[in-house]
């Protein structure tokens, strides 16, 4: 598949905020009002499972940054780093102050899926990797994640890789799943044949 692309700055084309600064660690509130999207509920694939996600009641003045169906959250430090889609929202959301708020800006060219794959393959793993910081603890700093580069193909193209990314994913789930009902087999003839030489 021949791809051309321009190259340009991640912060060019995309607004990154940080999340939202809780005092200390995020309490929940059953029925609180609002959500609050941490590292556990983000997956480089999935992107959020809002089945987990807790509810609780933000205790600042200021106006929370409100997760938004077609924003991204990244992982900025850790072991990992990653970007996933955050999807349809169920109510008023925010993230955690451990994760990045990724929103395209207003008139670019870009797909947020196509933007989240593009972030968890390797060229932009290894550059993450270069600009992370830290002794203790991996970071990478908002000015530093601007910086880095990107491929912006046309969007017709962004919209094929996208939906191959899908279609590899669907291909692994299968056979994955392919994979457990072979093992279940082996394992019920196992047990049938220590049943037959039990009785033997």
């Amino acid at each position: 598949m021949s791809i051309h692309a321009s190259r340009t700055e991640l912060g060019a084309e995309i607004r990154i905020r940080a999340g939202y600064a809780f005092r200390g660690a995020i309490e929940e509130v059953r029925d609180g009002p609002v959500h609050a999207v941490q590292m556990k509920d983000l997956d480089p694939v999935h992107g959020v499972d809002w089945r987990g996600v807790i509810r609780t009641q933000l205790g600042g003045r200021s106006e929370p940054d409100w997760l938004a169906p077609d924003d991204l959250l990244f992982v900025a430090r850790g072991t990992r780093f990653y970007a996933g889609c955050v999807g349809e929202v169920p109510g008023p959301s925010v993230c955690g102050p451990h994760l990045f708020h990724l929103r395209v800006r207003p008139g670019r060219a870009l797909l947020p899926a196509f933007l989240a794959w593009q972030i968890n393959q390797a060229p932009f793993q290894r550059a993450l990797r270069r600009a992370a910081e830290g002794s203790s603890q991996l970071s990478v700093r908002r000015p530093v994640l601007e910086s880095l580069p990107i491929g912006l193909p046309p969007l017709a193209d962004q919209e094929r890789i996208v939906a191959l990314a899908h279609l590899a994913q669907r291909e692994r789930q299968l056979q994955e799943q392919l994979a457990r009902n072979r093992e279940r087999q082996f394992e019920a003839i196992a047990e049938a044949l220590a049943r037959a030489s039990s009785h033997a």
